[in-house]
């Protein structure tokens, strides 16, 4: 499977902790609590264009959703969730409407890679948001943190798009690849993976096996 093909998990992020291994190192994990999935939808070349399926977990109230969203899953005599999200597949019809995924999808990986929306830092400056060097500190400057010139005013008269400046850090969708899975808990389904994953906690994410480690068989 390439990376945009693999079925993967959600999860919560509860946290961090550290677990000791058999030689006694300490090793840092992320525990991220998993979420029941059930597929809401398969979709194939012939009527969507692409092989996916679509999977809904976190069940609500039906209030909480829209006439057209909760007609999706109605017909499908499916509870009301309040996340819908999908998974690019091989082959799609090895699943079908209904079906539940658990974390025996990960039997088989060593290594994961998690998306996530990073921690929300609000509106920063160029140093601390683009790590621009700050100017001399002596009496006398005038630009400790400013970010210097922006352009010429002549040509081309106008600021360029892209420009390093100040305005809104994190609060963005971030991948880290090649995580180490270090343990598996069936009975709480639980996920101790090694390292930081992105975004507070509390936060849902995305595990998928990575591409170097995915067992066809």
């Amino acid at each position: 499977m390439t990376p945009r093909e693999s079925l993967g998990l959600f999860g919560e992020k509860l946290g961090m902790t550290q677990i000791y291994n058999e030689d006694g190192m300490v090793i840092p994990v992320t525990v991220i609590k998993l979420e029941k999935l059930v597929v809401t939808q398969v979709k194939t070349e012939d009527t969507d264009g692409y092989n996916a399926i679509q999977v809904g977990f976190c069940e609500v109230k039906k209030r909480k959703l829209t006439k057209a969203e909760f007609s999706h899953l109605e017909k499908n005599k499916l509870p009301a969730f309040k996340y819908l999200k999908e998974f690019r597949v091989n082959d799609p019809q090895k699943y079908e409407v209904g079906q539940e995924l658990d974390v025996s999808e990960f039997d088989n990986v060593k290594k994961v890679d998690v998306t996530g929306k990073s921690i929300g830092k609000g509106f920063q400056g160029t140093i601390k948001r683009h790590n621009f060097s700050r100017g001399p500190m002596s009496h006398g400057s005038k630009n400790h943190r400013l970010p210097g010139s922006i352009g010429a005013g002549t040509t081309p008269s106008r600021v360029y798009k892209g420009k390093k400046m100040a305005g809104n850090m994190g609060n963005e969708k971030v991948t880290v690849k090649k995580l180490g899975l270090v343990k598996i808990d069936k009975e709480k389904n639980l996920l101790l993976i090694k390292g930081s994953v992105p975004g507070p906690e509390g936060r849902i994410v995305s595990i998928k096996p990575s591409i170097t480690t995915w067992n066809s068989n």
